[in-house]
């Protein structure tokens, strides 16, 4: 069964918390698109920075079972999903 609270508890983190720590997430995954984008020396936009982040929590989440694994990917799904939408 689906638990509709990983959701909510996502988005609560993506538009609350995480933002107070660390700003903005069109700044934070812009500048470490910038990184990743120099160390890789390929273009990486946010959008894409967010749906890696959630391939990190997915590959965390076959060791061991964490909801925080889950609810992060969610949540860096909620913002590639916003990046989109933004430029739109």
């Amino acid at each position: 069964m689906i638990d509709p609270s990983l959701l909510k508890e996502a988005a609560a983190l993506v538009n609350g918390d995480r933002q107070q720590a660390y700003g903005p997430p069109e700044g934070n995954l812009g500048r470490i698109a910038a990184l990743w984008s120099a160390y890789l020396d390929t273009p990486v936009s946010a959008s894409d920075v967010a749906q890696l982040m959630a391939l990190v929590k997915i590959a965390r989440s076959v060791h061991i079972y964490k909801r925080d694994n889950y609810v992060d990917a969610i949540g860096y799904l909620l913002l590639a999903e916003g990046l989109h939408e933004n430029q739109g």
